[in-house]
């Protein structure tokens, strides 16, 4: 019983999705329910998603059905006139005697009108572009549908949000970004384009680690940083850490000896300096004899 229960479902499933009436349901009437049921905090905010999201959606749908009409119209002009010219023109060499009457001015004109139209409808479609706003309006239509419908399911970008309350902003400036990116391609070198912000690594970097790399508000210690390092790299970081350990003993012995160099020469210096501040022995002056004094003789 149960499996024929299951059966039976299955068959309801598939005859529910065979039903006509589900392909004449557009895409407004699919998403204009689902806009209705969202948990929003407003109804301003639905309202903006009906105006801005599924007008714009209904828009480009319309401008793709629009441009799809001629753009299907000349190039099947094109693709045809170019089979039939070459045709025409090949059938003007059978022999003269098996041709109808008149067969020459037919084909000359039938030839001249065939490849005047011909020109003409690829003129017009390099002149306004057909090919490449089809292709535009149709890619553009698409994004926004898949950009919507990741946004009804919280899928793809929208899988980290928990409710269509918090995905609600960015939902709409990717809706922005997708109808500005259009609008430069369709004017482009006429609109301004802003400058691209410069990408901050270390920002980036600090944003993306995870919260057992991240930095602390204090400084990390001089251990926490080895230890890091250990668990990224411990073969490097020990040899590292030996060739670390030599290099500082042998700064350290260098260290002494130039002390031991710099006091044998203060030393040396005290020495000179006493030898030559030695006060130094004066000759001894010799007195000359004074003669003796003549006494006077009266007369």
């Amino acid at each position: 019983m149960a499996n024929q229960e299951n059966i039976d479902e299955e068959n309801q499933i598939i005859d529910k999705a065979l039903n006509p009436k589900f392909e004449r349901i557009g895409y407004k009437d699919q998403v204009l329910d689902i806009i209705n049921s969202l948990d929003l905090t407003s109804e301003t905010d639905k309202s903006i998603l009906k105006s801005r999201f599924l007008y714009e959606v209904l828009n480009y749908d319309a401008r793709r059905n629009h441009t799809k009409k001629y753009y299907n119209g000349f190039r099947f002009t094109v693709t045809v006139g170019s089979i039939l010219l070459p045709a025409i023109l090949s059938i003007g060499q059978m022999d003269p005697d098996k041709l109808p009457n008149n067969f020459n001015d037919i084909s000359y004109w039938s030839a001249w009108s065939i490849s005047l139209m011909v020109t003409i409808c690829n003129g017009f479609l390099q002149l306004f572009s057909l090919d490449k706003n089809y292709f535009e309006l149709a890619i553009t239509s698409e994004q926004l549908k898949t950009e919507g419908w990741q946004f009804f399911q919280l899928s793809g970008k929208y899988d980290e949000y928990k409710d269509h309350k918090e995905a609600y902003r960015p939902f709409c400036k990717s809706i922005e970004n997708i109808k500005r990116k259009q609008v430069e391609k369709e004017f482009s070198g006429k609109g301004e384009v802003k400058k691209k912000k410069e990408f901050d690594f270390a920002k980036e970097l600090k944003n993306n680690l995870p919260e057992q790399f991240k930095p602390t508000s204090a400084p990390p210690s001089e251990q926490s940083i080895l230890s890091l390092l250990g668990k990224i790299a411990p073969d490097k970081v020990k040899a590292a850490a030996q060739g670390l350990s030599s290099l500082k003993q042998t700064t350290e012995e260098l260290t002494d000896a130039i002390d031991d160099v710099e006091e044998g020469l203060t030393e040396n210096e005290d020495g000179l300096e006493e030898d030559i501040e030695a006060p130094e022995t004066k000759p001894t002056s010799v007195t000359k004899p004074t003669p003796p004094k003549k006494k006077k003789q009266g007369k």
